[in-house]
């Protein structure tokens, strides 16, 4: 066989690794632990449903929040849930939920009503340990530390996010020192579901 032959057959197999590579890569499952997998299982199974919820605790009250609160598990994902939080007729708020293939993440996509992203946005944190099939928490991530001293809200970087996830509730909650604020869900009666997010489509 001549060097020409050599090359062009060196050249076939090394684009047919490559071309396979990317597609295993893509059909290859994330590494997820159960109770991760149950925990996400949990939420998704209300995918295209939408329920109105109310403040259960906030010790530093916000008048913002004395609005309509409505969640919408609007789009389900095999490694990824979107969950706009809508207060009143602010749909600045998608709650994105994502297995990494090391655990959850949370972020909180934050728009402008022109769909622009705000200048406080995607923070959130990861799971650090096993969580429950119930119970996530997600303490502050390395980026959202940084963003938020940037913004100059150093007081959230110590955030930890919470979610559980029951037959007939979800909860959001956020703590940190001197600061608690939840809200609940009533997974037992949907309602009509919201138009998109700002930012995003139907």
């Amino acid at each position: 066989m001549n060097i020409q032959k050599c090359r062009v057959l060196s050249f076939i197999f090394a684009t047919f690794i490559l071309t396979n590579s990317a597609v295993f890569a893509r059909q290859a499952p994330l590494v997820s632990i159960p109770t991760h997998d149950a925990f996400f299982s949990n939420i998704a199974q209300h995918c295209g449903k939408a329920f109105e919820g109310k403040v259960a605790i906030d010790n530093q009250p916000n008048p913002a929040f004395d609005a309509r609160l409505v969640m919408f598990v609007r789009k389900c994902e095999q490694a990824e849930l979107q969950i706009p939080f809508y207060v009143g007729d602010n749909a600045s708020r998608t709650w994105i939920i994502k297995k990494t293939g090391s655990g959850l993440s949370l972020k909180h996509d934050h728009r402008h009503k022109d769909g622009t992203d705000d200048s406080v946005t995607m923070y959130g944190g990861h799971t650090r340990g096993a969580g429950y099939n119930q119970i996530q928490s997600f303490p502050v991530d390395q980026y959202s530390k940084e963003l938020f001293a940037k913004q100059g809200l150093p007081q959230s970087t110590t955030n930890t996010w919470q979610m559980y996830i029951y037959p007939d509730m979800f909860s959001y909650r956020l703590v940190r020192e001197g600061r608690e604020f939840r809200v609940d869900f009533d997974l037992t009666k949907p309602i009509s579901v919201p138009a998109a997010p700002w930012g995003y489509k139907d």
